[in-house]
């Protein structure tokens, strides 16, 4: 007998709005409204919304909360003051991606972490195997946790009125607690789209009253699909795709998230050891050949040995052509350098480009 389908608490709202959903990670989730190109181009021009209350958020708190968390992960969490947020990654003994996530800092000793849901089980067991060695406590809040994105240029705006001055005011990774029209939330401008934005947690009860108030405030709904292809262009990771418990921060380009001069993590010594010598490299390259490259998709040399595999592709809808990431070997990981993906059974020529394809638009002071 097969699981039934977990359901966010904005299920109802998506099926008012004619949405067609989906499996996802063994949640039933809304891949798209009116359109998956339509949905992008509402968020990279204007605003729009995402039901992301899937992730997972985990609370760590106690005296201990930050010399955990610097042990836990990747991140130098001593630079995050309160009010602060920051990427991070969890990473096995051997230098593999278990997740990524962010860190928001909201109080003295309290940390909230937020993780990607088909890891949530994965994660929490996890972090779960320290705890006996710090003063912490940690609590799993994912199913009484509502989460919604608000992404684009006109986010801020839109956000302004339920929030106030608080969105014009909080910087780029800046996290407080808020109301929005007189309901209690946590507010972060962070995001997964390469655009300005907000992300904006509140209980299950309150999620529907605010995901309708952004909606009749000129925020247009999105699905999976444009989340997808918005964070595809700036070439933000997708766990699974570009990260993996056998892909180090190093091949995926991450490596600017691993702090190895804060002392002692877990993975600390693999990583070290790797930041010299990992083998592949992921790259952004441009399809020229007829054919579009999706995921797991063989690439191989043009003299026709295996070099790698496709990540992610798809065609942009922002510039219009077909792209795609791979992880090959480093040799080939050169800007301006061929290869083949194999779509169909027949190599395709693509070509290495500049790295990412889409330069984010943050709001930064």
């Amino acid at each position: 007998m097969s699981t039934p389908l977990l359901r966010t608490t904005l299920y109802d709202d998506h099926v008012r709005l004619n949405a067609r959903m989906v499996e996802f990670g063994g949640w039933e989730m809304p891949v798209q409204y009116t359109g998956i190109i339509d949905e992008h181009r509402a968020v990279r021009e204007r605003a729009g919304i995402f039901d992301v209350s899937h992730m997972g958020e985990f609370w760590v708190t106690g005296p201990d909360s930050l010399a955990f968390l610097q042990y836990v992960t990747t991140a130098d969490v001593s630079q995050l003051g309160i009010g602060q947020a920051g990427y991070a990654l969890f990473c096995r003994p051997d230098g593999g991606v278990v997740d990524d996530l962010f860190i928001y800092h909201l109080d003295v000793d309290r940390y909230l972490l937020v993780v990607n849901a088909s890891n949530i089980a994965k994660d929490w067991e996890w972090i779960n195997q320290f705890v006996g060695k710090f003063s912490v406590t940690l609590t799993n809040e994912s199913d009484a946790t509502a989460l919604i994105a608000l992404q684009g240029p006109q986010a801020e705006a839109v956000l302004q009125r339920h929030i106030g001055q608080l969105a014009i005011d909080l910087p780029f990774h800046g996290v407080s607690n808020a109301t929005f029209d007189g309901k209690s939330i946590i507010v972060a401008r962070t995001g997964y789209t390469g655009e300005d934005g907000f992300e904006v947690f509140s209980s299950n009860d309150d999620a529907s009253a605010i995901w309708q108030a952004l909606i009749g405030s000129s925020a247009t709904a999105c699905g999976l699909g444009a989340r997808d292809s918005l964070r595809f262009e700036p070439c933000l990771a997708l766990y699974g795709h570009e990260l993996s418990d056998t892909i180090n921060p190093y091949e995926a380009r991450l490596g600017w998230a691993v702090k190895l001069n804060k002392g002692e993590f877990v993975g600390s010594q693999a990583l070290t050891d790797l930041k010299s010598n990992f083998s592949r490299r992921l790259v952004a390259f441009e399809v020229t050949g007829k054919g579009i490259a999706r995921g797991d998709y063989p690439v191989q040399a043009i003299t026709g040995e295996r070099i790698g595999h496709v990540t992610t592709g798809m065609p942009s809808p922002t510039l219009g052509k077909p792209l795609g990431l791979a992880l090959v070997e480093r040799a080939y990981a050169v800007e301006g350098g061929e290869f083949d993906v194999i779509i169909r059974e027949k190599p395709v020529r693509a070509v290495v480009v500049k790295y990412p394809f889409y330069q984010s638009r943050y709001k930064r002071p």
